[in-house]
């Protein structure tokens, strides 16, 4: 497998992570909704450990690439998503949900949108 392939298909299993957070955060109007009752805080869970794997994923694909593939697609704030990642994992329960709602509403698919351009590319 080359690593064209291989980066294609880790970017896939970013794509199919990400095309989660949609589906779990539908029915969140407002960032109360996610601290408001059990399910929203279920919901906020669940997106947390997806963009906790994301980050994670693309941190060593920009590592793998040397910061080539990533720097290709300026209009995503790759450092952003990263340092989200590493707030996330270290600092969990000050999450805020008005960035998370932020970020669910107006980042998410902004980055689907370009990890599906970058997967095209690849293959």
């Amino acid at each position: 497998m080359s690593d064209t392939q291989l980066l294609a298909e880790r970017l896939s299993s970013v794509l199919q992570a990400l095309e989660r957070i949609p589906r779990r955060f539908a029915e969140i109007k407002s960032p109360s909704d996610f601290t408001d009752t059990d399910a929203g805080i279920d919901r906020m869970d669940a997106i947390c450990m997806i963009l906790i794997a994301v980050g994670e994923e693309l941190k060593a694909i920009d590592r793998k690439t040397e910061g080539i593939l990533l720097s290709r697609y300026s209009d995503i704030n790759w450092r952003g998503i990263i340092g989200v990642r590493d707030f996330l994992a270290h600092g969990y329960f000050q999450v805020n949900a008005e960035q998370l709602f932020g970020i669910c509403k107006d980042d998410i698919p902004a980055l689907i949108s370009t990890i599906r351009e970058m997967i095209g590319e690849l293959s």
